[in-house]
């Protein structure tokens, strides 16, 4: 039996406390560890890090004893812990501007690193971050979490089955209303840093970053990119109570496609209402078949479905399109997506399984991203030029 120590940095974020922490780390040592291909099991022991103690304490107390029944370390003194010889992988969670410090001192000390996308701002910094990495000859790993969602789980099933037939297009649709915190009973959703550039905020560098490793995953990788960025909602409230000017895009629209000619069309936004079948739809349309994914659940259409509309607005709708599309049953258990990647890192790191979605991967999400604000700024199309991890 193999046991690992994590420092979990950030983790009192939203995305750190429920999808890292609760769901996965808890959700491992409850299940009693991951078995490696060898049949060694893997623990874990978790140490909390980060500068609020009440949340700290909350989360390794409190929470922890009600998900596992029992207590785990915390530490606001991040310095000491990241030098602790006991520790194993060094976690985080933080905004990106922090980021970079952390990656930069978990390397030093030669801990294997484990970290949440975007890994920098821009491209120069996040090579630094894999080249340090590297050269520490470290194992080092970014969240790539949409990979294993249910519904794209199906999107590639259907692919690898011939389904589509030769595919076509893509349309993504992604977001929400994130409330600005100007009415006290509904207070924002996410952290006020995400609404601000100077501290790493932004639609483009967040969720381009998901876009480029989930098409390149299914489709293969992207070669140019059109897009357009709005700050469609200038004042927001923050965690003070406090007005701020937003000054990161909290909408974005893009046109990417691929080496092989695939043409997907993506809009993020967090000032938008929802009216379709989850907070992410993919549909991707292709010369035998359609489908549309959500987080979990997917629908398909076949040619012998699809209906035959006529153009006629002087008469009502005859044809009802949704009942046209089937819904796939599960046929299979599928577990919280970032518990699956966890799973593997801890592989990775113990048994040196393979594991492919290291810090040079997320050099390519922060390529496109930067890619997407280049093309807004200039409004022009903007060619990625090859994988700039593979430099």
């Amino acid at each position: 039996m193999t046991n690992l120590t994590i420092a979990m940095h950030g983790v009192t974020g939203r995305m750190g406390t429920h999808q890292h922490f609760v769901r996965s780390i808890l959700a491992i040592m409850r299940q009693g560890g991951v078995r490696a291909a060898s049949g060694e099991m893997i623990q874990v022991t978790p140490i909390l890090l980060g500068r609020d103690e009440a949340k700290l304490r909350h989360l390794a107390e409190v929470v922890a004893d009600e998900e596992i029944g029992a207590q785990v370390a915390w530490s606001t003194d991040v310095d000491a812990v990241l030098t602790d010889p006991q520790v194993d992988i060094v976690f985080d969670a933080s905004s990106t501007q922090v980021r970079a410090s952390i990656v930069r001192q978990a390397a030093q000390q030669g801990r294997a690193v484990y970290c949440e996308k975007p890994i920098a701002v821009d491209v120069p910094q996040a090579m630094v971050l894999a080249e340090l990495c590297e050269s520490a000859g470290i194992k080092n790993g970014v969240v790539q979490d949409k990979l294993w969602l249910p519904g794209v789980c199906k999107l590639r099933a259907l692919r690898d089955g011939g389904f589509f037939g030769d595919i076509l297009s893509v349309r993504g649709e992604f977001g929400y209303w994130v409330f600005t915190g100007h009415d006290p009973d509904r207070p924002a959703q996410r952290p006020s840093w995400n609404y601000r550039r100077e501290d790493g905020g932004g639609m483009m560098l967040d969720m381009f970053c998901h876009w480029q490793y989930l098409l390149g995953d299914l489709l293969g990788p992207i070669d140019r990119v059109l897009a357009h960025a709005t700050i469609d909602l200038p004042e927001r409230i923050d965690e003070a109570g406090n007005p701020y000017p937003c000054t990161a895009d909290d909408s974005a629209y893009a046109i990417f496609v691929t080496e092989s000619g695939i043409t997907c069309q993506f809009n993020c936004s967090w000032a938008t209402r929802v009216r379709r079948d989850d907070l992410l739809t993919i549909q991707i349309d292709g010369t035998k078949g359609s489908a549309v994914a959500g987080l979990r659940d997917c629908w398909v259409q076949e040619m012998a479905a699809t209906p035959r509309p006529v153009w006629n607005p002087d008469i009502p709708q005859p044809i009802d399109f949704r009942s046209g599309w089937q819904k796939l049953p599960d046929t299979t258990t599928y577990d919280n997506a970032f518990k699956v990647q966890w799973e593997l890192f801890l592989r990775h790191v113990a048994a040196d399984e393979p594991f492919p979605w290291t810090l040079r991967r997320g050099v390519d999400g922060v390529a496109l991203a930067e890619a997407g604000q280049t093309s807004s700024a200039e409004q022009r199309w903007v060619t990625l030029g090859g994988s700039p991890s593979s430099i």
